[in-house]
């Protein structure tokens, strides 16, 4: 369904043809009464001028001020000639503000209402004292029309104004809440986030202290205690079983930090690791990042890559670390064999844990051969 302002812009290209034409109707049956023959040969040519006119601004887009002014002469003097064809100087009322600025219009509209009362007295011109009152009155009539609905159509154009302004302020207003709003989410990610490292690092800390205190110390004991009663295979076995559980206890004391970024950025970690095993493909602009948020990126991938080697059997893994304007992905897949129900397993828990600390998400897809891939996404919550 058309709007209001496209009915319009169809009458100010459509509505000219049908006025002049239902104006020629009216002045045909009248034109023995109100014409000399002179003036009725001389209308066929202003009639055509007329019609030839409307074609030529409909096709070619005549300047406003061109167009307007010629249409009125145009309807003036065939006016002169018939009244009824005011009916074709009407469109003066209804468009001048469309093709005059402010001043013009006023004096369009003005000629416009000359030309209506005119036609309304019985003609021009005028040709008794009682036509020449009654074109006064109408056209004192006519003038303050005009002036009582020229002052209503500014005060509709400045409360059009007002209105688009405040639409204007409003969408600018939305838009700046809206910046506002994902400042505050990436402020509370980044508040998240370091709430959750100190009480990592705390647990972290507590953990390396705890197995340092209880199970190394109690494995240097025992070592120490075998040692001094070595008589036998069995106390030599043992000997070596305890040096390696006190070897794992270290290992598991060291790894409770990713020593990977002590001295690497993120993708030179991610290089190391995947160590010829995938392809890494590093997007957009490396920036160091939070420590929390690189350690556990880390920990994803060492996860993702030693099950796609060591339970899906893959020939094939890429990883695809993705800096973008307010998170970071990385991404894993594999051809290897997948599997069916990707929630199962301590390590797909543990990695979706891993992004859940860091206000992340990570999401799984597989099926059985066709391969794997993990995504996760986190903020990018740069170092310091």
């Amino acid at each position: 369904m058309a709007t209001i302002q496209e009915q319009w812009e169809r009458f100010y290209r459509w509505g000219p043809f049908g006025l002049l034409f239902l104006a020629t109707l009216l002045a045909l049956p009248v034109r023995e009464q109100v014409m000399s023959p002179a003036e009725q040969r001389a209308a066929v040519p202003l009639v055509l001028t007329a019609l030839a006119f409307q074609l030529l601004h409909v096709a070619t887009r005549i300047p406003g001020q061109a167009y307007y002014w010629t249409r009125t002469v145009l309807a003036f003097v065939l006016s002169w000639l018939n009244p009824f064809y005011c009916v074709y100087a009407v469109l003066g009322y209804f468009d001048a503000h469309r093709y005059l600025t402010r001043r013009p219009a006023l004096a369009g509209l003005f000629v416009t209402a000359v030309i209506m009362s005119g036609a309304q007295s019985g003609g021009l011109p005028p040709r008794s004292f009682g036509q020449v009152a009654a074109f006064g009155g109408l056209l004192t009539l006519n003038a303050t029309l005009v002036f009582i609905f020229g002052s209503l159509a500014d005060r509709e154009a400045e409360h059009a104004r007002v209105q688009a302004e405040v639409i204007a302020e409003l969408e600018r207003t939305n838009t700046r809440l809206e910046q506002a709003l994902a400042e505050n989410a990436g402020l509370h990610a980044q508040l998240l986030v370091q709430a959750r490292e100190a009480g990592v690092n705390d647990e972290r800390r507590r953990l390396a202290a705890e197995i340092h205190d209880t199970l190394a110390q109690g494995l240097t004991g025992i070592i120490t205690q075998l040692q001094a009663a070595e008589e036998s295979e069995h106390v030599r076995r043992a000997i070596d079983l305890a040096r390696a559980s006190l070897r794992e206890a270290r290992r598991s004391v060291q790894d409770l930090a990713p020593t990977h970024l002590e001295h690497d950025t993120l993708p030179a970690a991610l290089e190391k690791i995947t160590d010829g095993r995938a392809l890494l493909t590093v997007t957009g602009t490396v920036e160091p990042l939070h420590d929390e948020i690189e350690a556990a990126l880390l920990r994803i991938a060492q996860e993702a890559l030693a099950n796609a080697v060591r339970h899906a059997r893959a020939d094939r893994i890429g990883v695809t670390l993705s800096y973008m304007d307010d998170e970071v992905t990385l991404d894993i897949r594999d051809d290897g064999r997948g599997f069916t129900r990707p929630t199962g397993g301590f390590g797909l828990t543990a990695m979706r844990e891993r992004a859940a600390r860091v206000a992340g998400t990570l999401e799984i897809e597989s099926g059985p051969g066709r391969g794997t891939a993990v995504s996760a996404r986190v903020p990018l919550i740069r170092h310091g």
